[in-house]
Order: C-alpha cells, then sequence, then structure tokens
C-alpha cells in the first residue's frame, strides 16, 4: 500500500517544485525588468551636437526633445518622422519645418533597428561627436544598445516619462527584452534587415 502512494506524492511534489520554480523565475525577471526598464541609470545632461528624438510616443518624447534644445544642451533638434499614429507632434513639426536648427529624417525600416542606422548616418555626415538621445524610459537601454552598435558618437540618453499602468509597463517590458536580445544575437548594423 505504502508503494502505490509514492508516486501520487512524488508527482505533486515535483508540480509544487516547477511552480515554485516558475514563480521565482517570474519574480527576478519582473525585478531584473524594473530595474533596465523602469528605473534605468541615468546618464548626466552634458552638452551635445545634437538633440535626437526618436520616434514614437512624440506627445511625451517631443517636449522634452525641444526643451533640451531651447536650455542650450545642443544646437539642433533631429527628429524621427515616422507618419505613425504615435508620432503625430513630430510628423507635423517635420511637414511644416521651419527652423534650420531642426533635422528631420525617416527611419528605414520604421523601427529602433532603423532609427539607429539613420542616426549614425546624421553624426557621421554632420561630424557630431555627442548626440543626446530622447526617447521613453523603458526604451533607453535598447536605444543605446542598437545606436551604440552604428555610431561611434558618444551617446548621453534622456528619458521622458510615459504615463503607463501596471499593465501598461507589462508589455513593454516583454517587448525591450525581446529587443535587448535581438540586438545582442543579431547586431543592428551588421547587416541590413
Amino acid at each position: 500500500m505504502h508503494s502505490r502512494s509514492t508516486p501520487v506524492l512524488t508527482r505533486k511534489g515535483a508540480a509544487l517544485k516547477a511552480a515554485v520554480a516558475a514563480v521565482v523565475v517570474l519574480v527576478l525577471w519582473l525585478l531584473t525588468s524594473y530595474a533596465l526598464f523602469y528605473n534605468p541609470p541615468l546618464s548626466e545632461l552634458q552638452r551635445a551636437d545634437a538633440v535626437v528624438v526618436l520616434g514614437g510616443a512624440s506627445t511625451e518624447r517631443y517636449p522634452v526633445g525641444r526643451g533640451l534644445v531651447e536650455d542650450g544642451w545642443a544646437p539642433v533638434l533631429v527628429l524621427s518622422h515616422t507618419d505613425t499614429p504615435g508620432n503625430v507632434d513630430m510628423d507635423r513639426v517635420c511637414n511644416s519645418r521651419k527652423s534650420e536648427r531642426i533635422i528631420c529624417f525617416r527611419p528605414e525600416p520604421l523601427t529602433t533597428r532603423g532609427e539607429a542606422r539613420a542616426v549614425a548616418r546624421l553624426a557621421d555626415e554632420h561630424r557630431w561627436d555627442t548626440v543626446l538621445v530622447v526617447t521613453s524610459r523603458y526604451h533607453m537601454l535598447r536605444s543605446y544598445q542598437h545606436i551604440g552598435q552604428c555610431s561611434e558618437a558618444r551617446l548621453i540618453m534622456a528619458a521622458s516619462d510615459p504615463e503607463l499602468g501596471l499593465f501598461g509597463w507589462l508589455p513593454r517590458f516583454v517587448e525591450e527584452v525581446a529587443g535587448l536580445a535581438g540586438g545582442a544575437l543579431r547586431p543592428v548594423c551588421a547587416n541590413q534587415i
């Protein structure tokens, strides 16, 4: 009788161990994601040759970039021009550009990888040594990785703060982890996509 109950207890014990292991992995992932994407280390602002504002979330990112130029951190404002719903504010500025201090570029493809390549080309063309890059807080690490793989310019990252609830942050954590892994496994400027 004792030998018949042992396999059931062993299966229950194995299931419990697997559940505990899954919870531990999930908690570690959440803590790491929090540190990397919600509360990333921020660079101290320094003067730069240009402020580059990456596309998407333009109502959040564009005011930060514009403010940095207005405050004298760089003489030129560079905007990603994508004609996508999340980029309306910057697209409007690019479509009605009235200042020589604004440069707009179209990334190809319309991804962080495309933006990294475009920023590297612009930095090379204009001989920018230092670029101040504005993007959402959760997107800073991947943007730094991607642009750094394409450009020798010194990068200073500046965060804009998205208004995301808990269920807005979780998908960002997943997307950013996948993007970082992609950049590590297949460097952005190693080959064209």
